[in-house]
């Protein structure tokens, strides 16, 4: 058996903790996953997982042939990219980000450069949580966060604004406030993990905050852009999702005149050092191409 995909195959085991699960992302079947787990642990001569009937976990043997498994497997998609014909990239790229910048965002662009690069492959991980890049073996993250990890290097896209807004259909019935505390006594839709209860506002040197009340909440940015389209109330939205919405006036833009905290769009990435062509290729391509986008 090809050792290198088994690595892969008990990487993604490993991982997800799921022969199934692993079956359904290799496209293969359970039998064939579970062959070549079983080959690596032969050619080790060690036992590398515990299963049990509800669950896949490593055992130190298994923890350690993981992380030598993860390096090997970058070594060699590193050396495919820098022996492709005519400096050609190729291999497979694994990239993360939420759900709202990756349907509204992130899918476009990479589009845009797999057209560029036709022989590159680009695995993209929609996910609100923070996945440890490394076990997930994530190449390039895009996360928005007003300071990213220092244990991270994060190289910045673009600056994300945010827009109050709601729908023409709610302000007609509740009326616009005039003012950031008059939101207390409106309904608003809030992220569960950004700004959930506590929305901050600025003018002319002027700061405020207002503890507003959720009757909506949601840790997807797309899911309180359906709610305030749908007459929820008012949301605290990026820019980069609903200014289509707020030209088109499908979303009418709440106390205009107040600016609230700008966050950043960083790529990040866990290492500068083997950082692949392709990675390298990406990041200039999306630090290009986000840097011309009317946010």
């Amino acid at each position: 058996m090809d050792r290198i995909t088994a690595m892969r195959v008990f990487i993604e085991v490993a991982t997800s903790g799921s022969f199934s699960a692993s079956a359904d992302k290799l496209d293969m079947s359970r039998a064939m996953v579970t062959r070549y787990v079983s080959e690596m642990e032969k050619w080790l001569g060690t036992r590398l997982l515990q299963r049990t009937t509800r669950r896949v976990t490593l055992t130190d043997a298994g923890e350690n042939c993981l992380r030598r498994s993860q390096q090997m497997l970058s070594l060699s998609e590193a050396m495919e990219e820098d022996t492709a014909s005519g400096g050609e990239l190729r291999g497979q790229l694994r990239v993360t980000c939420s759900m709202s910048f990756g349907h509204a965002q992130l899918a476009q662009a990479l589009t845009r450069f797999l057209e560029r690069h036709p022989r590159l492959h680009i695995d993209l991980n929609l996910n609100e949580g923070a996945l440890n890049l490394v076990e997930a073996r994530i190449d390039l993250a895009i996360r928005i966060s007003g300071e990213p990890s220092p244990l991270l290097i994060a190289r910045p896209l673009a600056q994300c604004d945010s827009l109050l807004v709601a729908a023409p259909a709610y302000l007609d019935t509740h009326g616009a406030p005039a003012a950031p505390r008059e939101l207390e006594s409106h309904r608003c839709l809030s992220h569960a993990n950004v700004g959930r209860n506590i929305w901050s506002f600025a003018r002319d040197g002027e700061s405020t905050e207002v503890d507003v009340l959720s009757y909506f909440s949601a840790n997807d940015a797309t899911a309180l852009l359906a709610s305030a389209l749908a007459g929820g109330g008012i949301a605290m939205l990026p820019t980069y999702l609903v200014n289509p919405m707020v030209a088109s006036g499908a979303l009418r833009q709440v106390l205009p005149g107040w600016r609230m905290p700008a966050l950043t769009i960083y790529a990040i990435y866990p290492s500068r050092r083997q950082l692949s062509p392709s990675v390298r290729a990406l990041l200039d391509f999306l630090v290009d191409h986000f840097a011309v986008l009317p946010w």
